[in-house]
């Protein structure tokens, strides 16, 4: 972890990520600092780049995107060429919601978020166009367990 981060700024992040709408008077009272001082803290954190962006986190059953569907991607070649053509058109692909390159045997692994079975046909379709790919496997999440976006501070 951040070795310049003390507790009072651990105690501002966990509470920003539990709620990034907190006015800065109640965030100050939580952590225990008057307005300035935390005001100071979060911007010095936000202009290091401690703090990345401030979002809202959608529910995704009453946008009627309930299915999470995690690819495996193997590539079809192990080249810088093949690398990009892959990695920018998946990226631009909405349902992407995660992308990761991997050790072992799978190179890619997605998490995708979409309607339904015909939807994710349709988005497979679009992700096997981005690029020659070796073997792609389609895991399909019957329940979510736990879903955080909250680092372990």
């Amino acid at each position: 972890m951040n070795d310049s981060l003390d507790p009072i700024d651990r105690r501002i992040l966990r509470e920003l990520q539990a709620d990034a709408t907190i006015s800065i008077a109640d965030l100050a009272e939580r952590v225990g600092l008057s307005q300035t001082p935390c005001w100071k803290r979060v911007k010095r954190l936000t202009d290091e780049g401690v703090i990345e962006r401030r979002v809202a986190l959608l529910d995704r059953d009453k946008l009627d995107l309930g299915l999470v569907v995690f690819v495996a991607v193997r590539a079809a070649r192990h080249d810088e060429e093949w690398l990009n053509a892959f990695a920018r058109g998946a990226a631009s692909l909405p349902e992407v919601v995660e992308f990761y390159r991997m050790s072992g045997e799978t190179d890619y692994l997605l998490k995708v978020i979409v309607r339904d079975i015909a939807a994710y046909d349709r988005f497979y379709k679009r992700l096997i166009a981005t690029a020659p790919l070796g073997d792609v496997s389609s895991s399909f999440a019957m329940e979510q367990i736990k879903f955080t976006t909250a680092l372990p501070l």
